[in-house]
């Protein structure tokens, strides 16, 4: 529903004409430049979606090579999604994204983690990416994410058999945030081979963590690349490039997303649609209700919330709906497999 413009009446004043002419004009400003808006709820949101189900999608190559150009444009995913010996040289002075005081220069050791260049043979043809939404309990869509070409995953999440017919078991590329690696594994100071043993999961795939973002973040980071080189393990690190994650991060607020970070999954959607031909994306659902209006866990392992006031979700979700409806990206939000019923005794 369109909401009325607003409209500045002048009070009277003591101030002089002039002054509150200047206020009305302030006022305008502000309104132009920082518009009052009112993000739709969630039963809105669920009730739009509905009126698109049952319409066949379709790629839009016009849309999709467009959108392509933008993010070229501004981020240029394909030469700075990771931190490489071409974009990183030897020298270089890289300020982190996530904080305004602190930068690194690239050393020897540094320098000598990265690969020569971006180690994808671009572009990527069909690719997942996997949320880890609750919707993707009981989905059946894990047969489908396995025959994309290319499989992401975000924050290390649970691949285990009970989950594996929802949200498959091929994994490419799958994100660290240090957060996690300090949560879960005590950053590696106590229990390295508990960590090898458990992203033994995602078989040669590549971790990609952001150790340049946050000052915090770094030495958690090296820790997981000595870790997994030290053990020989098959996963091998990529850094995120902390320009890409500044200049994803500006590209998504000049469209309207107001959030302290954007979330892990935004990035990775953001940075798949610049690196591969055709991107479907699964368990991005940031609402308690499905479909069907009937309650669901935030992630499919758990119900954990995220901390409120960080990440915008459903303003996240409204722009990669907005993809979804021009065609840009697919998002699959129903089940793909219906589930299997256990027959009574």
């Amino acid at each position: 529903m369109a909401a009325a413009g607003p409209v500045c009446k002048c009070p009277r004043t003591r101030l002089p004409v002039g002054g509150a002419s200047a206020l009305c004009v302030f006022v305008l400003c502000w309104l132009y430049i920082f518009p009052v808006y009112r993000l739709p709820d969630e039963k809105e949101v669920v009730q739009g979606v509905l009126l698109q189900q049952g319409k066949a999608w379709r790629s839009n190559q016009t849309a999709v090579t467009g959108f392509r150009k933008q993010l070229e444009d501004c981020c240029d995913p394909g030469q700075l999604f990771a931190m490489t010996k071409q974009n990183s040289p030897l020298g270089k002075n890289l300020w982190f994204d996530g904080e305004f005081l602190h930068s690194v220069t690239i050393d020897n050791a540094t320098y000598s983690l990265f690969p020569q260049a971006t180690p994808f043979q671009l572009p990527l043809k069909k690719c997942s990416v996997v949320g880890n939404g609750g919707i993707l309990k009981k989905s059946g869509c894990g047969r489908q994410i396995d025959q994309a070409d290319f499989v992401m995953r975000c924050n290390l999440p649970p691949l285990s058999s009970e989950y594996s017919k929802d949200v498959g078991s091929k994994t490419q590329l799958v994100t660290a945030n240090p957060s996690i690696i300090e949560k879960r594994f005590q950053n590696l100071l106590w229990s390295r081979k508990t960590f090898v043993d458990s992203v033994k999961v995602y078989n040669h795939s590549y971790i990609y963590m952001p150790a340049f973002s946050m000052k915090t973040g770094t030495e958690p980071s090296l820790r997981v690349y000595y870790t997994l080189e030290d053990f020989g393990a098959n996963q091998t690190v990529l850094f995120a490039n902390p320009n890409f994650l500044r200049d994803i991060g500006k590209f998504w607020k000049s469209r309207g997303i107001h959030a302290k970070r954007l979330s892990t999954g935004l990035f990775l959607v953001s940075a798949a649609l610049g690196l591969c031909e055709e991107v479907t994306i699964y368990g991005f659902w940031p609402f308690s209700v499905d479909l069907h209006g009937r309650f669901i866990s935030h992630h499919y392992y758990d119900n954990v919330l995220p901390d409120s006031g960080f990440h915008a979700m459903p303003e996240e979700f409204l722009q990669l709906w907005f993809l979804h409806k021009n065609g840009v990206l697919r998002m699959q939000l129903e089940q793909c497999e219906a589930p299997l019923l256990q027959s009574s005794a």
